[in-house]
């Protein structure tokens, strides 16, 4: 509101004006014009008095601004002539939410950006004793004094109250997780879900996969997004796949497909109704119902299909053996089985052999070299050191395939079990002993004969 002193026009004079809260007055200050009586302090005083503003008045800017105007003769606007002590309101004790665990806004995307939207994910992972939320303490409240000396009463602030749910516990002043997992925020309760539960399908809504513990995905996977997990993983639908990597199992109750250039490995056993153009990986037994079509499919127990599963293409391993209704196809690409040997180990094998080439090439090419009289002195030194060094590495490998072949043939016990018929042109292989059928074979098993060390079939 405004209050003004009533004085003729040419005396000097302050108009002042204070807040709607009482919690501050700011003046005017008017110097006086044709010969009209001049502004004093006393006249300052008075004012102030008459209207009752005696809390936090700013002595230091009021002489300032009389000053100024007295001086310049003319006037000086919006002086802060007095300000009031407000009120602090009361905090009650509360959880505040790590600031690090909201949701983040999405980034703005400039032309000149390229960004892969299947980097960006709506959850948020948790690690085990990651801090969730402070215990804040209760901040008391504190009375204020308004310009005219009286009393300004407090409030309670209500800040979103914060509780711990599942896997978490208060350590200290801190609600910490107890598991890896996804944060979950239900109701003001904070939790951390060991399990992440996607009900749709897994596209750019989610972003690629990468999750501590378990994952279930009731929809499909689009092709191009990726899963990562420390525990297992079920998929309801098909798996369009481009990678995955589960450190447990891997359930897929339709089908994978892996258009040729997917990898799909498990660290527990895998069950699905089929693989097609992939390549898969597997610490334990795998299970498909129906085929494995054109995919190198890899297996440190056993390859399990039911009666009407077939091999169609491709190479599978499987350390103790396969039981499939069909191998092979006729006017198909030829199959090819491995049965008894540690696919992890050769694998080994092949980038030691592969090292092996190179250095060999090296050794040819440096050779070729020093015969040719292109070093001489200090340079034909230095390359006598090297070809003594590439031999030495050459040695130690020769050395590591050797073991490796001696490890590889781990389980002679293992067959190939069909219950239809293995197509000819397919090579059954078995410790390294190999079969290669010229023509069909229906109802077989074929096993290692170890006194003879060949591959025998038994009608079944």
């Amino acid at each position: 509101m405004e209050e003004t002193e009533q004085y003729s026009q040419e005396n000097g004079k302050v108009i002042l004006t204070v807040s709607a809260n009482n919690m501050e007055v700011r003046g005017d200050f008017f110097p006086a014009q044709n010969g009209g009586q001049e502004l004093t302090q006393t006249y300052i005083t008075e004012l102030l008095g008459s209207k009752n503003i005696k809390f936090g008045v700013q002595f230091d800017e009021i002489d300032k601004a009389f000053n100024t105007c007295v001086e310049t003769e003319s006037p000086v606007f919006n002086v802060l002539v007095a300000s009031g002590d407000p009120p602090f309101n009361e905090i009650p004790e509360y959880l505040q939410l790590n600031p690090a665990l909201e949701t983040k806004k999405q980034p703005v995307i400039c032309d000149s950006q390229t960004i892969d939207h299947r980097e960006r994910s709506p959850f948020i992972i948790i690690k085990k004793d990651m801090a969730l939320a402070k215990l804040k303490r209760r901040k008391p409240g504190k009375e204020g004094t308004n310009v005219f000396g009286d009393r300004v009463g407090f409030n309670v602030n209500n800040p979103i109250e914060y509780t711990g749910g599942e896997n978490t516990r208060m350590e200290d002043r801190y609600l910490v997780s107890n598991i890896h997992g996804q944060l979950v925020i239900q109701k003001k309760v904070v939790s951390v879900q060991e399990k992440l539960i996607i009900k749709g399908s897994v596209g750019y809504a989610t972003g690629n996969i990468i999750f501590p513990g378990d994952v279930e995905i009731h929809g499909t996977v689009s092709d191009g997004f990726k899963i990562y997990t420390g525990g297992s993983v079920t998929i309801k639908q098909t798996f369009d796949v481009t990678d995955a990597f589960s450190k447990g199992d891997i359930t897929v109750l339709g089908g994978i497909i892996g258009r040729g250039r997917a990898l799909v490995k498990a660290g527990g056993q895998m069950k699905t109704r089929f693989i097609e153009n992939c390549r898969v990986a597997c610490r334990k037994t795998i299970s498909v119902d129906l085929e494995i079509l054109n995919s190198k499919v890899y297996s440190l127990e056993s390859i399990v299909m039911t009666d009407r599963g077939s091999i169609v293409g491709g190479e599978v391993y499987a350390l103790k053996g396969i039981r499939a209704g069909n191998i092979g196809r006729k006017g198909s690409r030829a199959t090819r089985v491995h049965c008894g040997i540690d696919f992890t180990l050769e694998q080994e094998k092949e980038k030691n052999n592969a090292l092996l080439r190179i250095i060999d090439g090296k050794l040819k090419n440096l050779k070729r070299r020093m015969e040719e009289g292109e070093f001489s002195g200090e340079k034909l030194t230095k390359a006598n050191e090297a070809f003594a060094r590439l031999e030495e590495e050459q040695s130690k490998i020769q050395g590591k395939i050797s073991e490796l072949l001696g490890q590889i043939n781990a389980f002679h016990d293992a067959t190939v079990e069909v219950k239809g018929e293995i197509a000819s042109g397919t090579l059954i292989e078995i410790c390294q002993r190999a079969l290669f059928l010229t023509e069909p074979l229906r109802r077989v098993r074929i096993r290692l004969d170890s006194a003879n060390s060949k591959l025998v079939t038994e009608k079944l």
